[in-house]
């Protein structure tokens, strides 16, 4: 939300800086998130002053140039050279000085420098109005009024407004503080707290007239439930045109682009008072009569935007008697608004309910200022107040009469709210006790009425316009925010409970897990759990049946539950790619969903995901690419972590993966699958670099980590003694066997199998590979002899022939 430093100084008056006031609100919970100057023209037309034409001549060199001599209250005249139709001696022009900034209507800067136009010397530039940022005019210089005193500053001439926006990064239930009004009344009770007496300015309504009763318009509420209040009036015989200039600046401020003088009205009201408003044509309005009602499901209806919709029967309207006009509270129709030609108007002014507002505007993807507040809930009370606000400012700056009544229908008032407050609670709940002083000062700042006072409570009114302060716990938040988080002491002492939890904790091997990782160069990531239907039909292992469906998305894009983690974690990856970040190791703890035909399930995974290089290049070691292998070994890393050894490796069968391996516990129990996403998936997210992808189902991991155990034993003081097989083996035939025929060969004494060479070629049988494995022997209570290892690589070479096939090379 942005607000106006000089209109928030229409409410309050203070002579602190931008920045003090930016901490303060801060403190308050209303968090400047940043703060930007802002310039009505932008660079201020800094440099640019008031000039006389006092001679315009013929260019002896170009029929369309001539030389002038301007005088900008300097004693010498400056020779410029103009290229403008227009210009003649006896002119007031602005004069670009050298030195001088100007900006381009898409922002670039350039500036002014002395030169050379065709052999003419030329010490500046006389501006037209679009050179300026002033206006869109080029058809030559922008004179000005001949009474304009010479040296004048373009800068006074112009009045250019200088002011800073903050941008305040609110809370969703602080919908009391979404307008200039709201904002300046969390800095009164900040004052108020600083000792700082300060009075809050509203806007004065007095002036407010009914001129004339011309021109009814008659208002039936036909859904009072979704419409508690509903007010109106006519005005008549305005011109709608452009707002004057202080009016346009106070919206561009803010980030709003001005339409007309009416348009430009109720949005101002909006952002100063938090009240949305609505103007319709009343020439429009079809019977001269409104009815706020619902309408059936697949009614169609053309919103402003030139988007033919269809409406649902829980939408709220504002109709004719004919014909829906409006979507209550979110987004106008394209044939009732304000026109050049409009010069009467029905003015709305209203309380929508914020529930029917909020699922409105989420079932059409509509966000507009008005919803974006009504179904954050706006004061109910404020409406009349604000429609004569608005009133009192459309007949000023276009004309008119008011010509009706004001119409307000509000049959069942929304009252303020009733709490009980304890002294002794919010002293447990801070932590501290704040005098019951400054608390009762607190709450009088706040707009909250003491109605009665003991010694150890005080019973509260709430303004209805807070609908976020409705318990205890709430007026003791509230209490606390003026107070001050700054000023409540730490304490030294610090109470804890200790726990009796088992080690095989989620948390706990969660958190060791990535620790690891950490250690091994990954960082971890957190992605949103919703996703895009579209990444079912990227894998066949995924059903759109089995997606759970959001009933109010944010929008397409987040609208189904994820069904795997692998979508969300190459999202990030082309989001690291596209900002040349190629080598990337990423993990990330999270869950899917599926709406399975029994029942709707949720499951844990670890997910991992490697790309590009394992390290930099570095002149002391080439970059290492990561593959297949480098996987695989991080994913023993975790399985030893975990204490899980005894594992069995299968050729994985999904659509994920152009190849990999599935890793089980036992024969059923299902831990991970990793290998090489495919290239078809990795061109949906525009990655062209292979990716590897592994997948722990979390759950499964946990439950078989509890009946492992991680196992120590002393390092023996005995030598270990290595031996070499060079083996001829088919190709079919996996280390993976090999490696458990030789455990099971000798199960006390061989200690490591590492295969550290494989070879296949024209110079090996057709259909034949070779592997050269080593074997390390060790005995904890003795030296091994070479008789002992020689009697068992006979038995692995005996074992391997027979039942691998194999032969020594």
């Amino acid at each position: 939300m942005k607000i106006s430093y000089n209109w928030l100084k229409q409410f309050i008056k203070t002579d602190w800086s931008p920045e003090q006031i930016s901490e303060l609100l801060t403190d308050l919970g209303l968090e400047v998130e940043g703060l930007t100057p802002y310039q009505s023209v932008k660079g201020g037309l800094e440099g640019v002053v008031v000039g006389e034409v006092l001679t315009c001549e013929q260019h002896p060199n170009a029929d369309r140039l001539k030389i002038t001599t301007v005088s900008v209250g300097n004693e010498t005249p400056l020779q410029i050279v103009c290229g403008a139709p227009n210009v003649a001696a006896g002119q007031k022009v602005p004069v670009a000085t050298i030195g001088t900034t100007l900006y381009t209507e898409t922002g670039e800067a350039w500036t002014i420098k002395k030169g050379k136009i065709r052999g003419e010397e030329s010490h500046g530039m006389i501006c037209a109005e679009d050179e300026l940022g002033l206006g869109a005019g080029h058809d030559g210089i922008l004179v000005l009024d001949p009474k304009t005193p010479v040296g004048t500053k373009a800068a006074d001439l112009f009045k250019v407004e200088n002011d800073h926006v903050f941008e305040i990064g609110l809370t969703p239930n602080r919908a009391d503080a979404m307008s200039h009004f709201g904002v300046a009344r969390d800095l009164r009770a900040g004052f108020t707290q600083k000792d700082i007496n300060t009075e809050l300015i509203t806007p004065s309504v007095s002036a407010f007239h009914v001129d004339n009763r011309s021109l009814r318009i008659d208002v039936d509420v036909l859904n009072k439930t979704l419409a508690p209040r509903y007010g109106g009036l006519t005005i008549s015989n305005i011109k709608v045109a452009q707002s004057p200039s202080w009016l346009q600046n106070r919206l561009k401020a803010i980030g709003l682009t001005p339409v007309n003088n009416v348009v430009d009205a109720t949005n101002y009201v909006l952002h100063e008072l938090g009240q949305p408003l609505h103007a319709f044509d009343a020439s429009k309005i079809i019977g001269n009569k409104i009815e706020v009602k619902t309408l059936a499901t697949g009614t169609k209806f053309t919103t402003l935007d030139g988007v033919e919709r269809e409406l649902h029967e829980e939408d709220l309207m504002i109709c004719n008697a004919e014909k829906p006009m409006c979507i209550a509270g979110v987004f106008g129709g394209i044939d009732s608004g304000v026109t050049e030609t409009t010069t009467s108007i029905f003015l709305e002014s209203a309380y929508f309910n914020p529930v029917s507002i909020r699922k409105t505007a989420k079932r059409h993807n509509l966000n507009t200022d008005a919803s974006f507040r009504f179904e954050r809930g706006t004061d109910p009370n404020i409406t009349e107040y604000a429609l004569k606000r608005a009133a009192l400012l459309i007949t000023e700056i276009a004309g008119g009469f008011v010509t009706s009544d004001i119409i307000d229908l509000y049959p069942n008032k929304i009252e303020d709210f009733q709490v009980r407050f304890s002294f002794e609670n919010a002293t447990k709940l801070i932590g501290e006790t704040i005098p019951k002083e400054t608390i009762k000062r607190i709450l009088m700042s706040l707009d909250i009425r003491i109605n009665n006072v003991t010694e150890t409570g005080l019973g509260l009114t709430v303004p209805s316009y807070r609908n976020d302060v409705q318990r205890e716990a709430d007026i003791i938040e509230e209490i606390l925010r003026v107070y001050g988080y700054n000023n409540i002491n730490i304490t030294s002492k610090l109470n804890a409970s200790i726990s009796n939890t088992s080690k095989f904790e989620d948390y706990k091997l969660q958190n060791s897990i990535s620790n690891q990782l950490v250690a091994q160069g990954f960082f971890e990531t957190l992605s949103n759990s919703l996703t895009s239907p579209t990444y079912t039909g990227l894998s066949a292992d995924l059903k759109p049946e089995h997606q759970v469906e959001m009933l109010n998305p944010l929008s397409t894009e987040l609208s189904v539950m994820r069904q795997s983690m692998l979508f969300s974690g190459l999202e990030n990856m082309t989001h690291n790619i596209n900002r040349r970040r190629d080598d990337l190791k990423l993990f990330e703890f999270g869950k899917t969903y599926h709406n399975l035909p029994e029942k709707r399930q949720e499951q844990k995974h670890l997910a991992l995901l490697v790309t590009g290089n394992v390290n930099q290049n570095h002149w002391n070691a080439p970059a290492k690419t990561t593959d297949f292998y480098y996987l695989k070994g991080i994913i023993k890393t975790i399985f030893a972590r975990l204490g899980i050894n005894q594992v069995n490796e299968l050729p994985v069968v999904s659509s994920e993966f152009s190849e990999g391996l599935l890793i089980n516990f036992g024969k059923k129990t299902k831990l991970a699958e990793f290998g090489l996403v495919k290239k078809s998936i990795l061109k949906h997210f525009g990655i062209s670099q292979p990716v590897l992808y592994a997948n722990f189902y979390w759950d499964a991991v946990l439950e078989t980590a509890k009946y492992n155990q991680v196992t120590f034993t002393p390092i023996s003081k005995y030598p270990e003694i290595r031996r070499d097989f060079a083996l001829l083996v088919d190709t079919t035939v996996t280390f993976n066997s090999m490696y458990k025929l030789a455990k099971e060969t000798e199960k006390k004494l061989l200690k490591h199998i590492n295969l550290f060479d494989v070879y296949q070629g024209d110079k090996l049988p057709e259909g034949k590979k070779s592997y050269a494995v080593s074997f390390t022997f060790q005995d904890a209570n003795k030296t091994l002899t070479d008789k002992q290892i020689d009697k068992i690589m006979q038995k692995l070479q005996t074992r391997f022939e027979t039942e691998l096939g194999a032969s020594l090379r």
